[in-house]
């Protein structure tokens, strides 16, 4: 397809996905113009970076955190300028990423190369189509914008309602569907059933502690395992694999003996260059195995804590402020006084736990199962057949090249996803050091695709 004037390209999400595509594209090209749609947070922000939690720190050190695949160091001289006496093995907090963020909007989009070719429109895109030489974006506002490109950058999606919630619970107000949407200054007082114990968790204790000091907490899941906190062991160099087709046992296996003494939170860290190569060499069958055996223990390792916030958690869960179990929820029910009751039964026990709870909050995570979406526009793309879900159900199915395929398999060169979506391809990339390297990759797909 090719543009007969200045192409225009649409981003559908304004978080660090979006915004590292679009100024990507404005880099690449001198007379793109790229229209940005975010409806809640400000450019740049999303979720992750709107919190002004100082407890709410990166989950990278700073030394990986740079937009820049090219400039490893950006971020960090960024810091340095800014005066925050932060290195590269230290944790940023997530509101100064984000004003990291931001400013290279400002640096990008409104200097002299990029002035006036960034169109931030503060609307919610609800439906796509093709339309004229691209596609046609219907917006919730009621208007109607035409681009050449789509670029989906939706970011996280709220989690899926857990086991245990029947739709009338899900329905109550002690219900709090969306971690990610809430504040813990407007929750009564009295304990917290959080559902999950990873990274979500970690972040909802801390905002319900600080509005509340003191307050109880149980957070349940069905192994009860915590993210683990980074550690100060130096970075470990890989041999190559003895082959390019390990089944996940077998890298594993190879993984363990590879490195060592090391451990396994520095293993993983070596491997992450090549995980998204070994994930793309495996089949179907064995992706449902490591998703079903191995993805709680790769989380806890992969997804790891600041040693701020872990001493943090830590400290709730030694005096037992914080409670953390393995179990599975049999029943939760409202009372009459708004308190949840929650019946649940410890993993590999008979016995039976009450838990009186003023909310439940759902941490359990994002779920990417586009079929269960409740997003507008998923819906309609699937509706009309231009996107499908990927095998294993984790996002978009989309090729190698992040390009949708609509629902007979056919990839669209400018309709393409970013981020969280496409971790049924990629499975790494929902965390910068990686979103950076495809959005850079999927801007020089888009230019490709139109000139």
């Amino acid at each position: 397809m090719r543009a007969r004037s200045a192409p225009v390209i649409a981003v559908v999400g304004a978080g660090f996905s979006g915004v590292a595509t679009a100024l990507n594209i404005l880099k690449r090209s001198a007379d793109a113009k790229v229209i940005l749609f975010e409806r809640r947070t400000p450019v740049g922000l999303g979720a992750a970076y709107a919190s002004h939690n100082p407890d709410h720190r990166l989950n990278v050190r700073a030394g990986n955190m740079s937009a820049w695949p090219d400039d490893p160091e950006h971020f960090v001289r960024w810091l340095n300028r800014e005066r925050l006496a932060l290195g590269p093995a230290d944790f940023a907090t997530r509101a100064d990423y984000g004003r990291y963020i931001q400013q290279q909007v400002v640096e990008i989009a409104e200097g002299a190369a990029g002035a006036g070719r960034l169109v931030v429109t503060p609307d919610a895109v609800v439906g796509i189509e093709p339309g004229g030489d691209g596609w046609r974006l219907r917006c919730a506002m009621g208007r109607a914008v035409t681009a050449h490109a789509v670029v989906l950058a939706l970011g996280n999606p709220p989690p899926a309602r857990p086991p245990g919630v029947d739709e009338a619970f899900a329905a109550s107000q002690a219900y709090v569907a969306d971690p990610w949407r809430w504040d813990a200054t407007q929750l009564p007082a009295g304990p917290v059933l959080l559902i999950g114990t990873g990274l979500t968790m970690v972040d909802v204790a801390l905002s319900l502690n600080d509005a509340q000091p003191g307050r109880p907490m149980l957070a349940l899941s069905r192994r009860g395992l915590a993210p683990l906190e980074h550690d100060g062991a130096p970075p470990l160099v890989l041999p190559t694999p003895p082959a390019n087709d390990l089944s996940p046992l077998e890298a594993f296996s190879w993984l363990r003996t590879a490195a060592g003494d090391h451990g396994w939170r520095t293993a993983i860290d070596a491997i992450r260059p090549a995980t998204q190569a070994l994930w793309r060499s495996w089949s179907a069958p064995q992706k449902q195995a490591f998703l079903r055996h191995a993805r709680p223990f790769w989380d806890i390792h992969r997804h790891r804590l600041a040693p701020l916030v872990a001493g943090r958690i830590g400290a709730l869960r030694a005096t037992g402020q914080l409670v953390l179990a393995a179990g599975k929820i049999r029943s939760l029910t409202l009372e009459a006084d708004g308190f949840a009751l929650c019946r649940w039964r410890g993993r590999g026990q008979d016995k039976g736990y009450a838990f009186r709870a003023a909310r439940v909050i759902n941490c359990t995570g994002p779920t990417g199962d586009v079929l269960n979406s409740t997003d507008p526009l998923i819906l309609d793309l699937v509706r009309r057949g231009l996107a499908r879900p990927d095998p294993l159900r984790l996002g978009f199915d989309v090729d190698d090249d992040n390009r949708l395929r609509d629902l007979s398999g056919q990839a669209s060169p400018t309709l393409l996803a970013v981020g969280p979506a496409t971790r049924g391809t990629s499975w790494e990339v929902t965390a910068v050091p990686d979103i950076r390297v495809q959005v850079a990759a999927v801007a020089e797909t888009v230019m490709a695709a139109l000139t």
